[in-house]
C-alpha cells in the first residue's frame, strides 16, 4: 500500500454514557477534534442517567469506578449511591469540556456503509456522513419486560426498575416487586421501611456476598483531597482485589471460588433464621454462575413483618394485583418490574448495514461475537466498546472500556496517517479468536448449569474466559495482519 498523506477522519460516538464520555476525551488527547458524540437523550450519564431507583447503588468498589485518570477523593461510600456516579460523569463532561463535541437529543436510526464512509440516519431525520463509527451504546440500556399473562393490566402504577415513577408515592402502599436480582435486592431494604407491604416474587434466588459498605468520613475524603498518591493507591489496590479474588474464582481458581462460596453460605445460614425461608432464599446453582450480588442488608429487609417473599409461580398479572398459580390473588398498590435488562441486543438498537448490504442482526443470526469484543468482519471503520465477551463479569468496566478505546484509537491512527482508509478484521482472525473464547469457557463458573443473562440464546456466556492479565496483553497493541486494511 503506498503511504499517503496524513488526514483525520471524521469519527462519530454514538451514546455519550460512561464509554461514550471516554471516547470523547481520548479524542481530544489524541489531538482529533472532527468528532461528534451522539446521545438520544437530552444529559449525559447512560445507564447512570437512566436508572434511578431506591437504593441504587454500583457493585464495584467506588474508588476503582472511575476513571484512572479522574481520580475521585468526593465519594460517599465504599460503594456509592447512583446519583453520585451521575454526578460524576456529568462533572467529567464539563471538566474535560466535551460540550461542543456534544449533540443530545439525537438518537440514531440507521447506519449504513457507502463504500468509502458511512451515512447515519437519526429519528429526526438529519442525515450525516462520517469515516469512522464508534459505538459506545452500552450493556444495561434496553429494559426487559417479563412474558407473563397480563402484563399492563394492572389498574394502579406500574414501571420498569429502568424507569422508576418517582411521582408515585409509595408510604404505606403495597407494593410488589418482580424480579430478584441485583436490582430488586437493592430496592428490598431501601424501601422496606417506607411501604405498608412488600411483596417480592422470586422466580430464581441468589447468592448474596456480604459486603459492608461504609462511608468515607470527612477526614478520609480531605487526605484524599491532600495526597492524590493515596487515591491511585486506592484505585490500584482495589483492582488488585478484584484481580486475584472474584476475576480469578469465576475462570477455574477453584481455592478462590471455595472462599467466597463459603462466605455467601455462611451469610445465608447467619442471617436468615427461619429454615422454612432460608431453603427458599438457598439457590441450587453454584456461587457465581450468575453475576453475583452484594448486600448487606437484604436478608433482614425480607424478614421484616411487611415483607413476605413469594415463591409460588406467577400465574397472571390483573388489574388488583398477581394471582399466583396457587390461586392466591396478591393485592397490590403499586407494581415494579425489576426484570434486568436485555444486555445481549448490544449495537443492535441502530439498524446497522455493512458490505453488500449484509446487516448486524443478519450476522449475528446464529450466535454472538466479535473480534477481540470490538470489530465485526465486513463493517468496515465500525467499532464497539464494551461488546460480546468483553469482561463485563468480573471488572470495573471503565477500566475494560479504558483499555479498549486505546486499541480503537491505535486501529483509527492508521487512517490518520493515511496508511488506509478502512480497515476491519479478517474472517479467520476473527474465527479463531472466538473459538478459542468458546474452548476456555468450559473452565468457567458460568458453564455450570443455570440460567443467567450471561447467556446467549445457544446458552454460551458472553463473557470473558480468561483471567485480567490476558485481557491486558490483548489490548496492548493491535496485530495488523489481524485486520484488511484497505484504501
Amino acid at each position: 500500500m503506498n503511504a499517503k498523506q496524513s488526514t483525520a477522519p471524521r469519527i462519530a460516538v454514538i451514546g455519550a454514557g460512561m464509554s461514550g464520555l471516554l471516547a470523547g476525551i481520548k479524542l481530544v488527547e489524541a489531538g482529533y477534534d472532527n468528532f461528534t458524540i451522539y446521545e438520544k437523550a437530552d444529559r449525559v450519564g447512560g445507564t447512570w442517567r437512566d436508572n434511578t431507583y431506591p437504593g441504587l447503588t454500583c457493585d464495584v468498589p467506588s474508588q476503582h469506578y472511575c476513571y484512572s485518570f479522574a481520580l475521585n477523593p468526593e465519594w460517599s461510600h465504599l460503594f456509592s449511591p447512583g446519583p453520585e456516579i451521575q454526578g460524576y460523569f456529568e462533572g467529567i463532561s464539563e471538566r474535560y469540556a466535551l460540550a461542543p463535541y456534544l449533540r443530545l437529543g439525537k438518537e440514531l436510526q440507521r447506519a449504513a456503509w457507502q463504500g468509502e464512509q458511512w451515512a447515519l440516519t437519526f429519528a429526526d431525520g438529519e442525515a450525516v456522513e462520517c469515516d469512522v463509527v464508534i459505538m459506545a451504546t452500552g450493556v444495561l440500556h434496553h429494559p426487559i419486560w417479563p412474558e407473563i399473562p397480563g402484563v399492563g393490566s394492572f389498574d394502579g402504577p406500574q414501571f420498569h426498575t429502568a424507569r422508576w415513577d418517582h411521582d408515585v408515592p409509595l408510604e404505606g402502599k403495597r407494593v410488589g416487586i418482580i424480579g430478584t436480582g441485583s436490582t430488586a435486592i437493592q430496592i428490598t431494604p431501601a424501601v422496606i421501611d417506607r411501604v405498608g407491604s412488600l411483596s417480592l416474587f422470586q422466580r430464581t434466588p441468589q447468592w448474596i456476598l456480604p459486603i459492608p459498605n461504609p462511608a468515607y468520613s470527612d477526614e478520609e475524603k480531605a487526605q484524599f483531597r491532600a495526597e492524590p498518591e493515596l487515591l491511585a493507591d486506592s484505585y490500584h489496590a482495589f483492582s488488585e482485589r478484584i484481580r486475584t479474588t472474584i476475576a480469578r474464582a469465576v475462570v477455574g481458581d477453584a481455592e478462590q471460588m471455595q472462599k467466597i462460596a463459603d462466605a455467601c453460605r455462611r451469610n445465608l445460614e447467619d442471617n436468615v433464621r427461619d429454615p422454612e425461608l432460608r431453603a427458599r432464599l438457598t439457590p441450587d446453582y453454584a456461587v457465581a454462575c450468575k453475576r453475583l450480588i452484594m448486600s448487606e442488608n437484604f436478608y433482614a429487609a425480607i424478614q421484616r413483618d411487611n415483607a413476605e417473599l413469594v415463591t409460588t409461580s406467577i400465574q397472571a398479572i390483573e388489574a388488583r394485583g398477581i394471582r399466583t398459580t396457587d390461586g392466591r390473588l396478591h393485592e397490590l398498590d403499586v407494581l415494579v418490574y425489576a426484570t434486568g435488562f436485555d444486555a445481549h441486543r448490544f449495537i443492535r438498537g441502530v439498524q446497522i448495514s455493512g458490505l453488500n448490504g449484509v446487516t448486524v442482526d443478519e450476522a449475528w443470526k446464529d450466535g454472538l461475537y466479535a473480534h477481540r469484543s470490538m470489530s465485526l468482519p465486513g463493517f468496515p471503520n465500525l467499532f464497539m466498546m464494551i461488546g460480546p465477551n468483553s469482561p463485563i463479569g468480573n471488572f470495573s468496566l471503565i477500566m475494560v472500556a479504558e483499555e479498549q478505546i486505546r486499541y480503537i484509537l491505535a486501529l483509527v491512527e492508521e487512517i490518520r496517517q493515511g496508511r488506509c482508509t478502512r480497515l476491519q478484521p479478517r474472517e479467520e482472525a476473527c474465527a479463531a479468536f472466538n473459538a478459542a473464547v468458546r474452548g476456555a469457557m468450559g473452565n468457567t463458573v458460568w458453564v455450570s448449569g443455570c440460567r443467567s443473562w450471561y447467556l446467549d440464546k445457544n446458552g454460551q456466556p458472553i463473557l470473558w474466559p480468561w483471567g485480567l492479565e490476558r485481557f491486558l496483553e490483548d489490548m496492548r497493541a493491535p496485530d495488523l495482519s489481524e485486520y484488511v486494511l484497505a484504501g
